[in-house]
């Protein structure tokens, strides 16, 4: 990333081969990287580093370890790993051949997923653990309203939420989309451009509202969320409130809200939060690995059609995942 702008500000260039500096990092040979809105949030606005351009985009990363620090315990070369580490602006992202990433941050990748899977996977695999099981904290039976169930870090919520023995109802815009939110385990579909959605998530639950309403989408939704959510429930949103956000119905109703942003450990330097996403990464991987969990990629691209996969996710009709390709 040359500048803040358009996509074409994302041009391929060569820099120097990272090298290990420090004991505890791994070296690893990226195979694939996942793409995600936060990527094209940095490029139109700035990084958080504006100083340190060009920059390299890309959260999110999986790829074969070629060598380890000398108090790396967990991993050996020839390791697959998925993580999500650097793209902010200050560390190097994952559009790119090479990156270095600390070994307590990163985890073996799924034995049953691709390259170009496991990397559409770390940051939305750990925003939908958090946000359902850290902030919401789901318990098996409750009712669950998920924003956007086909996109990235929906489609992730849903099955989460059905493997803990939950029932979701989600909103989509198209009959594609509810067929394949249905066949995530979505039990309830609501068409949100021609459905009044609050006063469907009350039906769905006698009018007594869902337990929790994870909010993917911002805007007027968290308002929405607080009205289809019973007393005492909770909200967890991955968005900034909006300003004319109208706060009484949560206030009046003893609702939780609650913010999840999982990219905070990185941008605060916060060690061991960082570390516990990475157990979250491990975790997720076992369930991937017994077949409760999956992830969808809807398109690849060549790392050279970087800018090209930002036009797509900003049309906002995505399903699941985008991700570039190191070998194509």
């Amino acid at each position: 990333m040359t500048a803040p702008g358009t996509p074409d500000v994302l041009q391929m260039g060569d820099v120097p081969e990272p090298t290990l500096q420090q004991e505890t990092e791994l070296l690893v040979r990226l195979k694939a990287a996942g793409i995600n809105p936060i990527d094209t949030k940095l490029r139109q606005r700035g990084t958080f580093f504006p100083d340190r351009l060009p920059a390299i985009l890309g959260c999110d990363g999986a790829g074969i370890v070629e060598a380890v620090g000398a108090a790396v315990r967990q991993f050996q070369p020839g390791d697959e790993v998925y993580f999500c580490n650097g793209g902010l602006g200050g560390h190097p992202g994952n559009y790119a051949e090479w990156a270095i990433v600390d070994a307590r941050f990163a985890a073996h990748k799924p034995t049953t997923m691709s390259f170009a899977e496991a990397a559409a996977a770390p940051l939305v695999l750990i925003t939908a653990w958090e946000a359902l099981y850290d902030r919401a904290r789901l318990q098996t039976g409750q009712r669950v309203f998920i924003h956007a169930g086909a996109g990235g870090v929906g489609h992730v919520a849903i099955q989460l939420a059905t493997w803990s023995g939950a029932e979701v109802c989600t909103t989509v815009s198209t009959e594609a989309k509810a067929a394949f939110v249905r066949d995530l385990g979505a039990s309830q579909v609501l068409f949100y451009k021609d459905t009044n959605v609050v006063q469907a998530v009350m039906a769905w639950t006698h009018d007594q509202g869902v337990d929790v309403t994870f909010d993917t989408v911002g805007g007027a939704m968290l308002g929405q969320s607080f009205a289809a959510t019973k007393f005492y429930g909770d909200i967890v949103t991955i968005l900034e409130a909006d300003p004319a956000t109208a706060w009484k119905t949560a206030r009046t109703r003893n609702q939780r809200v609650s913010f999840e942003l999982m990219l905070l450990p990185m941008l605060k330097g916060l060690v061991a939060e960082q570390q516990a996403q990475a157990t979250i990464l491990q975790q997720c991987a076992a369930l991937i690995d017994a077949g409760h969990l999956k992830l969808h990629v809807s398109q690849t691209f060549a790392l050279a059609e970087a800018a090209a996969a930002h036009r797509s996710l900003e049309t906002g009709s995505t399903t699941g995942k985008l991700v570039l390709l190191m070998d194509t």
